[in-house]
């Protein structure tokens, strides 16, 4: 196959008449009996849809100040719940068609219950509501990328700041973070309101469907077939028993090791005396020394790695008017995935890009799998494949970071991946008290979270930053907004992570196998079946985040 190139990429725009005549043809076929028939062509229509949606969506996170990409973006906001009904409509009928045995022979028991899953998250009564949310979430986008913050003679944007928040000089730290809560302050009202917006809208579709609260809901539209909020709230009981004592004794042998008297908020994201370890040159260096990295690490890794680099799928640059973040998406109908992110000179370089990269590869391992069900697994298990590669490289990581700095990489890495265990559950509690409590204020929103942040990371100081000191932490978090209750899916992860991590401490090449091979499976499982198949252990298991947590913290002792 040739290298697609993404400059050369375009999927024409559906339109609701384009939508309504593919959905009348699909019936047309099960009409006349021709189930595989009908399967095949809405697969392509799904595959076809879907790329020309997430290049519309990755089109405006490239520019968010461009009014043609905003326009678009709004168009196929405004087209998503009508896709979502034809589709819906169709999984309806599917799953009552009479020959069960002949739809699961051809797509398989998973599928199905994920459309189970799916015909109970929608209605048309709540199209109005799916188009307003997603003009919110919008804004709320818009409105983050839009920082422009003077530092130390230069402006950039929130991404930008992370090289001063991390300066090993602690006033410029103080500074950074002082800087960052007042764009958060300035812009509070707005804030709270867009989220106030978004709960009230959540919990008004989750009624119209016929639940009590959005959670449900929630738990629905991601799809979580085979676990529930009781297993997520003993999950998080576990975090607070096992990770948040080690992450506070770290934390106060890093304030004697630096000399501190107090560790502040702005102290934390400094880990090591000289210095957090930073990436061996820009951009640039960076991606050439990724593929030497994959070239040693495993052939499939270092094909796939070029194609994504010659074929122009990266974009990895910081700029004015890029939204924040990373993230990694797909063309369906192509088959190579894109990784975006916002490179910033600091760690937060390498594992994004690595994490990405991760997402990455196994949706492009898992392309040829049956359907587009299949394509992604579920978010906490997608989230296996980004987290694993950031441990898997660690033995290569000189080549990014320079041979001095490999093990203060490593240490550092794996010290912020436990401290941000007790952040992610902190997360994902606050989000369930809040669709709990639809009827909340702004305020009490707040002092929930203050409340939280005291159980999950009872070490936070702000010192002078009044903004996340009142309980306004969590408005930087845009998953809150954006992707409501996907964020336990990266703690979970993490604890399954870590376990390739302990793995290839012992055999390396086995690790990565079982990884590659885990990234093959792509969405062919639930959740923790697709985790007991790479000999992991579920996280809700007992002991099994105790287990990575005391083999960490022997290493970081040693």
């Amino acid at each position: 196959m040739t290298t697609p190139q993404f400059a050369d990429l375009r999927f024409p725009a559906p339109t609701r008449d384009s939508l309504a005549a593919g959905h009348a043809a699909l019936d047309a076929r099960l009409d006349a009996g021709a189930l595989g028939d009908a399967l095949a062509a809405w697969d392509r229509e799904r595959r076809d849809y879907e790329s020309w949606s997430s290049l519309v969506h990755l089109r405006f996170s490239q520019d968010t100040q461009n009014a043609e990409a905003k326009a678009a973006r709004e168009y196929a906001d405004a087209l998503s719940p009508e896709a979502t009904a034809h589709e819906v409509a169709l999984k309806r009928r599917l799953l009552a068609w009479p020959d069960r045995a002949a739809l699961e022979a051809a797509v398989g028991p998973h599928v199905l219950r994920l459309w189970e899953t799916d015909i109970t998250t929608f209605d048309p009564a709540i199209a109005g509501d799916l188009e307003e949310e997603a003009k919110l979430t919008a804004r709320y986008t818009e409105l983050m990328a839009s920082a422009q913050i003077a530092i130390r003679g230069t402006t950039t944007n929130l991404s930008g700041l992370a090289p001063f928040a991390e300066d090993p000089d602690r006033s410029t730290r103080h500074e950074a973070e002082a800087l960052r809560w007042g764009f958060f302050a300035a812009h509070g009202e707005e804030l709270d309101a867009i989220y106030d917006s978004l709960v009230r809208l959540r919990h008004g579709m989750a009624r119209k469907l016929g639940y009590e609260n959005y959670l449900p809901l929630g738990y629905r539209r991601l799809r979580r077939t085979d676990y529930d909020a009781g297993d997520v709230a003993r999950y998080r009981d576990q975090v607070a028993e096992h990770v948040v004592p080690l992450v506070g004794r770290l934390l106060e042998a890093r304030r004697q090791r630096f000399g501190w008297d107090r560790l502040h908020y702005w102290d934390e994201a400094l880990i090591d005396p000289e210095g957090n370890p930073k990436p061996i040159g820009d951009h640039d260096t960076l991606v050439a020394a990724a593929q030497t990295m994959f070239d040693r690490m495993d052939p499939r890794l270092a094909a796939f790695y070029r194609l994504m680099e010659e074929g122009g799928f990266l974009d990895m640059r910081n700029r004015p008017g890029k939204a924040g973040g990373g993230f990694c998406t797909s063309f369906p109908s192509v088959g190579v995935p894109f990784i975006f992110a916002n490179f910033n000179g600091t760690h937060h370089d390498i594992g994004v890009f690595t994490h990405e990269m991760g997402h990455a590869f196994q949706n492009w391992e898992s392309r040829n799998l049956p359907g587009i069900d299949q394509l992604w697994p579920t978010m906490e298990a997608a989230e296996i494949h980004s987290m694993g590669l950031e441990f898997l490289t660690y033995p290569h990581m000189a080549l990014l970071v320079g041979e001095g700095a490999a093990e203060r990489f490593r240490r550092m890495h794996l010290e912020t991946s436990l401290a941000f265990l007790p952040y992610g559950v902190c997360v994902d509690h606050f989000q369930h008290e809040v669709y709990e409590n639809p009827e909340a204020t702004p305020a009490e929103r707040h002092a929930i979270w203050q409340r939280l942040e005291r159980r999950y990371m009872p070490w936070t100081d702000y010192g002078d930053l009044a903004y996340p000191a009142k309980g306004g932490r969590w408005q930087a978090k845009q998953h809150i907004y954006n992707s409501p209750l996907y964020y336990i899916d990266y703690t979970l992860a993490l604890c399954c992570a870590m376990q390739f991590w302990v793995k290839s401490r012992h055999d390396a090449p086995a690790a990565l196998a079982d990884y590659v091979a885990l990234c093959a499976r792509g969405g062919s499982a639930p959740f923790q079946d697709l985790v007991r198949s790479a000999g992991l252990v579920s996280p809700f298991a007992p002991g099994a985040l105790a287990d990575v947590a005391r083999e960490a913290e022997a290493v970081l002792a040693a």
